[in-house]
């Protein structure tokens, strides 16, 4: 099965890929590698705003990562025309929004983590980060940035 037949089959749907919120680029392509900029969590309402371990969960912030992972997937999408042209993920780092001393910031990548995996199996295997950090752009509960193979 197709990472798109997959992701159709698991009943996701990829929102609208956001506009750079500055002077950069969303996505660069260099030779085989995809580097993807950092994306906030949202979702069809805007920004999920907080911060894990004061106001969200972590579950909550686990959400938050399966949203970003899905909207870099739309990123893909718009840049190489199908995320079938996806080879295997290669690197994530995730930035959790979060209380002084929160230890969980892997439990909550977990999310992006665990859907790159259904949707690509063995190919969504990837190296990653997962930090804890003082605030997010817009105050967003998670920022997901993300390197690939094509």
């Amino acid at each position: 099965m197709s990472a798109e037949e997959m992701l159709n089959s698991l009943g996701y749907t990829l929102p609208p890929p956001p506009a750079p919120g500055g002077n950069y680029l969303s996505a660069k392509i260099v030779g085989n590698l995809v580097f993807l900029s950092g994306v906030v969590s949202s979702d069809e309402n805007g920004v999920l705003t907080g911060i894990v371990g004061v106001n969200r969960t972590t579950e909550d912030g686990y959400e938050a990562a399966q949203r970003c992972a899905l909207t870099q997937l739309s990123v893909l999408q718009q840049t190489l025309g199908s995320i079938d042209r996806v080879k295997q993920i290669v690197s994530v780092n995730g930035y959790v929004n979060t209380v002084s001393g929160f230890a969980d910031s892997p439990k909550v990548i977990n999310g992006a983590s665990d859907l790159l995996i259904q949707v690509f199996g063995e190919n969504g295997k990837h190296v990653r980060a997962a930090l804890g950090v003082a605030a997010l752009p817009r105050n967003a509960m998670v920022e997901l940035q993300m390197t690939v193979e094509i």
